[in-house]
């Protein structure tokens, strides 16, 4: 199948340096594809394909790379745990990752593709990538969903300005791959912010507070008697222990109550939740590492003290990942078509606190564990991640799998 246009709007461009900001399921790996076989077919080049993690690399273009080469008769050896290709040309192809940069030092590459370039660090390219190009002939694709005001979003901006440059921005639907109805569908499983940059390609202000979606429209007094279940979401920590209290609604959940407990422990934590709602079916959704954590003289996990009150505990094995259970808070807050599911009672000042004022630890993705939200936030979190988790969307491509043309 050939480019569509938008792709060959961007390998056609003739410019030396070329930055992309796409949005998901564009077809940033196969216009890749099409960048490497340009450069290898003349021999002896070497070309770097680079993305932020090993694992990445060898997932996303490694399989499908020697496949296409493979099927062309272009390959001369495969070395599969240097992950580099030699063509019968004396060309050399290899993939890397930005997770180990100084890896790449010291050599001579005639053309390099970043891919996700805005999730690797900025020295990858100044300090270590861009001294490799050899001469005037040596290209960069810089290939990406943004991430922010970044130093992606730097060299984007800059591009525009720089006659050895050209900046290029398409949405996920410009790409052709994926449905506008599509695209739509997944509004409903994204907050406004991640839907945005994910799939509409624009560069988004990444504030430092942790849930950019919360605004006051999310504090409502709940008017309504207390319904018999309820949900309650629990951080085993000793000071303080916490869990905060939720009624399901509708589409959401409703925040009805805070427990927080300094200097305490679960049993204590377990016995507070009873005696105020002891006459109510609770369905507990604690830290997953509750599993295995004893933390009781009897030596019983804390798990098994809730069961023993009478709670009902869901939980995963495991932890899920931190952004997605802050994606999943941020969704419920604010979704992409501006629906908010998520509120709290005006009595719950613990909890709003924590949506106003949680940040990001400086200089990191990981929310900060010393502003004294973080408890708070978690107790909450393992709630809603839980009972309305971040779907990955799969995306309707509405035609066969894309296949190398000729170059």
């Amino acid at each position: 199948m050939p480019l569509t246009k938008p792709q060959q709007t961007i390998f056609s461009d003739t410019s030396r340096f070329r930055v992309v900001a796409a949005g998901r399921r564009f077809g940033k790996t196969f216009l890749s594809m099409w960048e490497i076989a340009r450069v290898a077919r003349h021999p002896n080049s070497k070309i770097y394909y680079i993305a932020p993690s090993y694992r990445m690399g060898k997932n996303i273009i490694w399989e499908d790379l020697k496949s296409e080469l493979i099927k062309r008769r272009w390959v001369a050896k495969i070395n599969e745990s240097d992950l580099t290709i030699t063509l019968v040309n004396n060309s050399r192809i290899s993939v890397r990752s930005a997770d180990n940069p100084d890896s790449m030092r010291g050599v001579s590459l005639d053309a390099v593709i970043l891919d996700e370039a805005a999730y690797m660090s900025k020295e990858t390219w100044t300090s270590v990538i861009r001294p490799t190009l050899s001469d005037r002939q040596g290209t960069a694709l810089f290939i990406s969903t943004p991430r922010g005001y970044d130093w992606f979003h730097e060299m984007w901006s800059n591009a525009h300005n720089n006659k050895d440059w050209s900046a290029f921005q398409f949405t996920t639907v410009e790409g052709g791959q994926v449905t506008e109805t599509e695209v739509e569908s997944a509004k409903q499983d994204l907050d406004l912010r991640t839907f945005r940059q994910e799939y509409m390609a624009t560069f988004e202000n990444v504030a430092n507070n942790v849930y950019y979606a919360w605004d006051m429209a999310n504090v409502k007094a709940w008017e309504e008697p207390v319904p018999r279940t309820l949900l309650v979401g629990i951080d085993f920590n000793i000071d303080p222990v916490t869990s905060i209290v939720c009624v399901q609604t509708e589409d959401g959940l409703h925040v009805i109550d805070e427990i927080i407990i300094p200097n305490s422990n679960t049993d204590e934590l377990a016995q507070a939740i009873i005696s105020r709602y002891g006459g109510n079916r609770i369905i507990a959704f604690p830290d997953p590492a509750g599993s295995a954590r004893k933390t009781s003289s009897k030596g019983r996990t804390d798990h098994i003290i809730l069961q023993e009150c009478g709670m009902q505990v869901k939980a995963r094995r495991a932890h899920p990942a931190i952004k997605d259970r802050i994606n999943a808070m941020n969704r419920l807050l604010c979704d992409a078509n501006g629906v908010r599911k998520l509120y709290v009672d005006p009595r719950c000042k613990k909890t709003i606190e924590m949506f106003q004022k949680h940040e990001y630890k400086d200089g990191t993705g990981l929310p900060s564990k010393t502003d004294g939200y973080d408890h708070t936030s978690d107790a909450l979190g393992y709630c809603v991640e839980y009972m309305f988790p971040i779907r990955k969307p799969q995306l309707d491509l509405g035609s066969q799998p894309q296949t190398w043309g000729h170059v």
